[in-house]
């Protein structure tokens, strides 16, 4: 196994934390992450399988982005995401919830509008007409031309959120992410690289948050601020959505959030960078680390994600950088990796080909737990061998 850490030594992620009404045995925290398994739309039985795989006693799950309304369904690369708008789909997320509960975890829905960032829509929803680039990191696909919302929709679009929000709770979720990030539609409001409006929802960094914050107060309104939480990526430039001045966008949403006493945020750090190796060595990625400002501006619990892995998780915990640090790919391929982690114990490799396929096992709830065996682990190119 190699060099361990020692049992008495004290692993920053696996202590205590309180949020709000909620109480944390550790601070990892599952990401909202796509895996496009719901077929029409709801939630199915392997999806339980899925969540409560992940859950532990005293952790905290959120879930993959889903759908607030019926012109918000995406990519048809990426068909099978789960919604939140009707009855039907409710009634589908209580058993999942249901089983998450069960092993003692707590459960916030991320509720999600896409936008333009859809080739299934003919005329989608933005801040603008320009659609999509079509380039390498958007998979070339062929986004639609989408339509400039008009000031007399925005409340029509602000009451989709309110309405998941309360459907969340009806479902049984302990809470709602509002999200606001990766390029979707809130995100194409915030950022001046997408959003080229001349009324109140544009020009001014103020104005071109405000549809967001709208939104985050409908739903705030709607099931209390202590049970809603905000994703946020100033930095990111996914689905071609950028910020001239990120730096300033981070800082202002953090603050108008902290007055509105959200519960979390949820923050995706900027793109790896490489740094010299201080040894003379070869070049490595790092975490940029670039949210002091809003680690400053916002009074909640801050969370992060992008990048970490045990050790950097524990240096954000350690040095009050962070709250809670959130796992993505890390936690896809690994369903107990609070264990590992406390173990210090070897990790399954993700395998990226199957991370948006439908099919309901393979890539899905077949990563092994380290009771399995924990020699076993999951290659880049060939699944679980």
């Amino acid at each position: 196994m190699g060099s361990r850490s020692s049992a008495a030594e004290p692993i920053p992620l696996l202590s205590p934390y309180q949020m709000g009404p909620f109480r944390f045995s550790h601070r990892m925290v599952l990401a909202p992450m796509t895996r496009s398994r719901s077929y029409g739309n709801l939630s199915q039985p392997h999806v339980v399988e899925y969540y409560a795989q992940r859950a532990t006693e005293g952790g905290l799950l959120i879930t993959e982005a889903t759908i607030v309304s019926p012109d918000s369904r995406g990519m048809g690369l990426i068909p099978h995401t789960p919604g939140i708008w009707t009855k039907e789909q409710v009634q589908a997320w209580k058993p999942v919830v249901d089983a998450v509960h069960a092993k003692g975890a707590t459960f916030f829905c991320q509720i999600w509008h896409v936008g333009r960032a859809t080739d299934t829509e003919e005329r989608p929803i933005s801040s603008t007409d320009k659609p999509v680039e079509k380039n390498e990191e958007n998979y070339f696909m062929d986004f639609s031309i989408p339509r400039p919302l008009t000031v007399e929709e925005i409340p029509g679009v602000i009451n989709y959120f309110r309405i998941a929000a309360q459907n969340a709770m009806e479902a049984g979720f302990d809470g709602v992410e509002v999200h606001a990030a990766n390029g979707y539609l809130l995100d194409q409001f915030m950022k001046d690289g997408v959003n080229d409006r001349a009324d109140e929802y544009g020009g001014t960094l103020s104005n071109r948050c405000r549809f967001a914050l709208e939104v985050v107060d409908a739903v705030v309104d709607e099931v209390g601020p202590d049970h809603v939480g905000v994703r946020l990526s100033p930095y990111s430039t996914w689905l071609s959505c950028r910020d001239s001045d990120p730096d300033a966008l981070a800082v202002h949403m953090a603050r108008e959030l902290s007055r509105r006493d959200v519960l979390y945020l949820n923050v995706v750090e900027p793109e790896m960078a490489f740094a010299e190796d201080a040894d003379g060595g070869e070049a490595r990625r790092v975490i940029p680390h670039r949210l002091h400002g809003m680690r400053e501006a916002f009074e909640g619990t801050l969370m992060v994600g992008g990048g970490y892995d045990r050790k950097e998780g524990n240096w954000a915990v350690a040095q009050g950088y962070a709250d809670m640090v959130v796992y993505g790919r890390l936690f896809l391929a690994n369903p107990d990796l609070p264990e590992r982690f406390r173990r210090d114990a070897p990790l399954n490799k993700y395998h990226r080909p199957t991370f948006y396929t439908d099919d309901p096992v393979v890539g899905y709830t077949d990563y092994p737990f380290l009771h399995d065996g924990g020699d076993k682990v999951i290659s880049e190119e060939n699944g679980v061998i």
